[in-house]
């Protein structure tokens, strides 16, 4: 029997990428990060929405519900302007924020451009999905990313998902000595 590979949703959150106005790069840092960093068999399920925050809530669901991806990472809408909404949708679909994730990669963030403070990145469970938002940036997806790995494949564990590995040369992931 063949092991099913991980689900890992990837969603990009732009108007102007969700009508083709030009090609998303976000996504595809995610996806690059996520297969230079796991060791399992994995799987990117993709989708682009626009910055509409219901759009964003049935992309979310859809991932997390009928795709079953235990982690769901998101790029974009995560600023101040008028239609960054990733947050609030996120929060309308999770039954518990995990707002470590927003502070850790703030905090990190804050070393390369003093603007992060304007990020609204957050976290968030829904179900058996860890749910991330990241900021729109290839550059600062991976700097996020370094900075929330070593805690994502024990919060995964820990809400029932699968055993998440990691490239130890290049992730260092938490797990507590039992």
């Amino acid at each position: 029997m063949t092991e099913l590979p991980v689900k890992i949703g990837i969603l990009t959150v732009s108007d102007r990428a969700s009508r083709g106005i030009y090609d998303d790069k976000s996504g595809p840092a995610i996806e690059a990060y996520m297969t230079d960093v796991l060791l399992i068999k994995w799987a990117a399920v993709k989708m682009i929405v626009p910055d509409e925050q219901a759009q964003i809530e049935a992309a979310l669901m859809q991932l997390a519900d009928d795709e079953s991806c235990h982690l769901i990472v998101t790029t974009g809408g995560t600023g101040p302007a008028l239609r960054d909404v990733t947050p609030e949708a996120t929060e309308m679909v999770c039954e518990k924020m995990m707002p470590g994730f927003g502070e850790q990669m703030r905090t990190v963030s804050l070393q390369f451009v003093p603007t992060a403070i304007l990020s609204r990145q957050t976290a968030g469970i829904r179900r058996q999905s860890l749910i991330i938002n990241l900021p729109g940036s290839p550059k600062a997806i991976r700097e996020c990313l370094d900075a929330v790995m070593p805690a994502i494949p024990y919060c995964i564990e820990l809400i029932g998902g699968p055993f998440l590995t990691v490239d130890e040369e290049k992730v260092t992931a938490f797990r507590p000595k039992t």
